[in-house]
């Protein structure tokens, strides 16, 4: 059973930006919008190799995300939990499948990804839900 729960699963079916925190090197929060999804058991937003976010998840896997529901500002889901996997998007069809949710385009801008850079998706398991609305 999910601890998210059914009243706010939507959320993830919605273009809802949502907001991950990760934790820094020296113990500073890191903050930063990135679409995501939710599969039923697991949370899984895009990335790429590299970047703070990832370094940060690699050296502690403990993540927050939040989003408001686009309609409705005092709607809300927060997730906590922890990254158990980073699954390779090289045919960037996970990428493809949130530009369509988002921004209503079926492939995601291939310009907007530098030469040799890693597309990964982050596989989050949650493990505490807060709501409101």
């Amino acid at each position: 059973m999910s601890v998210i729960p059914e009243s706010h699963r939507n959320l993830f079916d919605l273009p809802a930006v949502w907001h991950v925190a990760t934790i820094g090197p020296d113990g500073e929060p890191h903050s930063s919008p990135v679409w995501a999804d939710f599969d039923g058991t697991h949370v899984r937003f895009p990335h790429a190799e590299g970047r703070q976010k990832w370094h940060n998840l690699c050296a502690d896997d403990r993540v927050a995300l939040s989003a408001t529901d686009p309609a409705t500002d005092t709607r809300y889901l927060e997730v906590r939990g922890r990254v158990v996997a980073w699954e390779s998007d090289v045919d960037l069809g996970f990428l493809d499948a949130q530009s369509l949710k988002y921004d209503g385009v079926e492939e995601f801008p291939r310009e907007h990804i530098p030469p040799g850079q890693v597309r990964l998706i982050a596989v989050v398991e949650p493990l505490h839900c807060t709501t409101m609305g």
